[in-house]
């Protein structure tokens, strides 16, 4: 018989972490039945959580930046990775500001809570922490990406980025009895369907099958997410959900300070050598920061947990270069927040874009679509352009549209014909600003529309970040038409930089989602697909078969 001996099951330890002093107000101990207690104001959830939400839109932390300078200074990084870097760093620089945030999807507001058993507060939590959200979407120039249903068909943008996702739980650590730890992160939708589960088996739990397996599992990722990522694994769990949300917050490094090695406990650990062992792997792969190298990922986390004989669930899930999460906690001292790195230029080395990826060709968009295409069917996949003139912004609720007309017998619109296509969709325009941050959405969830639009003679030219299905490469092939890869993150630096005038040019009613006209200026892309069936990710995206030993 087993003697009861107790472990958590995710045991991990501060994190030591940074912290900046917010304001000493809204906090108080007092005496009830001979014991203290942290007594906090409402308001102070509520505020907290709007600058936390304002932090992690604008700011970075120090590490991640430090990895990002880490690819430039790295001789074996390509010319690629370190133009990825390289740009990634200075939209860091520019959404520091405070003005444009780094990213233009502005995410889902995901807070978790830990409170200790002595705090007190009115009980309604989770509504001072909305309302906190709720005023940061409000007052700063973030997107709405939150969608009603009003019907199983019919939806409607909740104009507020409302509902958050919010999870509080008891914190049972014996001296955090007078703590309240909040965790915020803002996850974008190209990063969080990235996330995986698979259902395996003990046959999966030996070096061979392993590898295979994530050999072809990591490759499902691609580029659509923006890396460089930060890269999660876990593999076994006491449940499915688990097992995925551990995931999440391993992608974040929250849970850094796990044991690194397992016991009869049962608790969950990180297995330091697969960690190295799988970051090879990746940089294997080719695949690199976006357009060929080798930093797919910045790092790995491994984390193996106990499971049911019979199951075996495996996560994977990564944060991306908008990598945007930050701690808060309230003690008997005061509001406290992760103290992110706030003069992000240090970074950045001496360095000029034309020294980073070769030859650049300029593409005047302003012509005709059919010189357009004969321009850029003279250039190998994996040149890197330069587009100056008028784009058309169009991406889901957009195509579904367009798709309804033709089918209706309708022509496709002229300025579909005419103009680029650029998957997309703004944050706010600040006041003086031309353009809110505005970078690429994953072009993936366009496919099925390619074959059909470029028959009817639009899409001939699609700018947008990831890979693509074979789909569009036979249709490109078939039609002359193109898919241009656009860098994947650095959404500030193209509001600021390369996006000169932004117009609603059809379908107002559907917010970010209308179709604009865009006016762009040197705007960076990379040919990814051809009209001769050529696809730069083809090859990085295959997996390859790893034979176990004779």
């Amino acid at each position: 018989m087993t003697d009861f001996q107790y472990s958590d099951l995710l045991p991990t330890t501060d994190l030591g972490l940074p912290y900046r002093l917010v304001t000493t107000e809204g906090v108080e101990v007092i005496e009830a039945a001979g014991r203290e207690f942290l007594k906090v104001d409402p308001a102070a959830i509520q505020m907290i959580t709007e600058i936390a939400i304002r932090d992690i839109q604008h700011l970075l932390r120090p590490g991640h930046l430090a990895q990002l300078r880490k690819i430039l200074d790295d001789p074996e990084a390509s010319g690629n990775d370190k133009f990825v870097a390289l740009d990634l760093l200075k939209n860091a620089n520019i959404s520091a500001g405070g003005v444009l945030p780094m990213c233009q999807d502005t995410g889902t507001a995901i807070i978790s809570g830990k409170r200790g058993p002595h705090v007190l507060t009115d009980a309604r939590d989770e509504e001072w922490i909305a309302r906190g959200v709720f005023n940061a979407y409000q007052n700063l120039n973030l997107r709405y990406s939150q969608v009603a249903p009003l019907t199983m068909w019919e939806e409607k943008n909740t104009g507020s980025n409302l509902p958050a996702q919010i999870d509080i739980a008891l914190d049972t650590k014996p001296g955090h009895e007078m703590e309240y730890e909040l965790f915020y992160m803002a996850k974008g939708g190209g990063s969080a369907n990235k996330s995986y589960l698979f259902q395996e088996t003990k046959a999966l739990l030996n070096p061979t099958s392993l590898r295979n397996f994530l050999d072809e599992k990591l490759r499902l990722i691609g580029t659509s997410a923006c890396p460089p990522y930060h890269l999660a694994i876990v593999i076994g769990g006491t449940s499915a959900e688990h097992t995925l949300k551990t995931a999440k917050y391993a992608s974040a490094r929250a849970l850094d300070t796990l044991p690194t090695s397992g016991s009869e406990l049962a608790w969950g650990f990180r297995d330091l050598e697969m960690e190295a062992e799988i970051l090879k792997q990746t940089q294997e792969f080719g695949i690199g920061a976006q357009f060929g190298g080798k930093y797919f990922c910045h790092d790995v986390r491994v984390i193996r947990l106990p499971r049911h004989g019979a199951s075996c669930p495996v996560a994977i899930a990564v944060s991306c270069s908008a990598d945007r999460q930050a701690f808060a906690k309230i003690t008997r001292d005061g509001i406290f927040m992760e103290d992110l790195e706030h003069d992000p230029a240090h970074f950045l080395p001496e360095i000029h874009d034309e020294t980073l990826s070769g030859d650049v060709v300029a593409i005047d968009l302003n012509q005709p679509m059919s010189d357009v295409q004969a321009q850029l069917s003279k250039l190998p996949v994996k040149t890197r352009v330069s587009l100056t003139g008028s784009m058309i912004v169009a991406r889901d609720s957009a195509h579904a549209r367009i798709l309804e007309m033709l089918e209706r017998g309708e022509e496709m619109p002229q300025y579909m014909r005419d103009h680029a296509v650029y998957y997309a969709g703004p944050a706010k325009t600040p006041e003086g600003y031309a353009s809110g941050s505005f970078g690429p959405t994953t072009a993936g969830r366009m496919d099925a529309y390619v074959e059909r639009f470029q028959k009817a003679g639009g899409s001939m030219v699609m700018l947008a970040k990831g890979n693509r299905s074979a789909a569009v490469t036979n249709a490109c092939k078939e039609n002359g038409g193109f898919y241009l890869g656009s860098i994947g993150g650095p959404a500030a630096r193209l509001a600021q930089d390369n996006i000169t005038k932004v117009e609603v040019l059809d379908f107002a009613d559907l917010g970010m989602e209308a179709v604009w006209k865009i006016e762009v200026k040197d705007f960076p892309a990379f040919v990814v697909v051809d009209d001769k069936g050529n696809d730069f990710f083809a090859e990085t995206m295959r997996p390859i078969s790893i034979r176990r030993p004779s």
